[in-house]
């Protein structure tokens, strides 16, 4: 059964590169969702997929892009919708 997260990054995470790194990883392990800038200067990434897929992915966006610095991270579990298709970058 797939779970589902809502990641909230504070930090220099928006001009680095991180929305094509969170892509990439997303596709690698097979996550769903969408990753965006928010207008306060954060990042905002829902994921969904398997307990274990989630867990690696979401280790890897806790490191980021060599550019990036993370002041803050916030993990929630997402209870809304939850069928996407594949994993996109809102602009």
């Amino acid at each position: 059964m797939n779970k589902c997260f809502e990641i909230t990054l504070e930090g220099r995470v928006q001009g680095v590169g991180y929305r094509n790194f969170a892509l990439t990883r997303a596709i690698r392990h097979d996550i769903k969702g969408y990753v965006r800038n928010t207008p306060e200067g954060n990042l905002e990434i829902l994921c969904s997929g398997t307990e274990d897929d989630l867990e690696i992915f979401i280790n890897e966006i806790k490191k980021g892009p060599s550019f990036a610095f993370i002041s803050k991270i916030k993990i929630d579990r997402y209870t809304g919708q939850t069928d996407f298709k594949d994993f996109k970058i809102i602009y």
